[in-house]
């Protein structure tokens, strides 16, 4: 059967460092992976590989049976995978809803000529993606903040709106990159309860994540890269009351 996500091979280096050294691992359709690491282990790298950031020096990535090799990051969003950001990368001049709409594909706007010579189905397909906008905000629970300013909102709330944007592409496969980090208890758990009900949407997600009270309540699997290579792959259980991996991982007991 054809693998959902596969990395196989994958090798990184940047100057005399190996970020990834024959880094390979499956991702199964309709589950939450989750990628643990120590810092350092690739796991923003694999993220970069897989969206097309980065081009390894060698091996390949396939989505659905696809090789994603040589292909841009549009191309890769296109397909069906889009990603978040550690830092964020969000328009903070821009409203909340501006965010989401920017990040949708096909933006009639772009076409002047359309703009021109038919203005009302133009109107009319805006007024429809602001519908969409609003919704996703509100699956995310910012629709209340839809019209405020992104500098305005906390960091809670603008690390859901980095959700809301992935969601605007339509992405079948979401890679969020350390979504709880930085969060409150309360923040944390509305987090963890959106990841589940992107599931239930049938989204399936690849999580890279530090706190391992999320990995237990939110993954179906989880990948443990060390050096740039998978070290180990199984539930969360099993990685995290494995005592050899607490070690690399926290240096002692998980």
């Amino acid at each position: 059967m054809t693998a959902y996500l596969q990395a196989s091979g994958v090798d990184v280096s940047f100057g005399g460092l190996k970020a990834l050294n024959d880094c390979g691992f499956t991702v199964q359709q309709g589950k939450i992976t989750c990628l643990v690491g120590p810092n350092g282990a690739g796991k923003t790298t694999i993220f970069n590989v897989i969206t097309g950031f980065l081009r390894p020096g060698a091996g390949s990535v396939s989505f659905k049976g696809q090789t994603l090799d040589g292909w841009k990051p549009q191309a890769i969003v296109a397909a069906g995978i889009a990603r978040t950001f550690q830092n964020l990368r969000l328009f903070v001049d821009l409203t909340a809803i501006d965010n989401v709409l920017a990040s949708m594909p096909a933006q009639t706007g772009e076409e002047p000529v359309a703009a021109i010579f038919r203005p009302f189905h133009v109107a009319s397909a805006q007024r429809h993606r602001r519908v969409e906008a609003l919704a996703i905000l509100n699956r995310v629970g910012l629709i209340e903040r839809a019209n405020d300013f992104t500098r305005n909102l906390s960091y809670g709330e603008q690390k859901l709106l980095t959700i809301a944007r992935v969601l605007a592409t339509g992405a079948e496969l979401i890679l969020l990159d350390e979504p709880a980090s930085g969060l409150s208890a309360g923040a944390l758990d509305g987090v963890m309860a959106l990841l589940r009900r992107l599931q239930d949407d049938g989204k399936t997600l690849l999580v890279v994540e530090h706190n391992t009270r999320v990995v237990q309540q939110i993954a179906d699997d989880v990948l443990f890269l060390h050096q740039g290579h998978l070290m180990a792959q199984g539930t969360p259980e099993a990685i995290v009351n494995d005592p050899a991996l607490a070690e690399i991982y926290f240096g002692g007991t998980i």
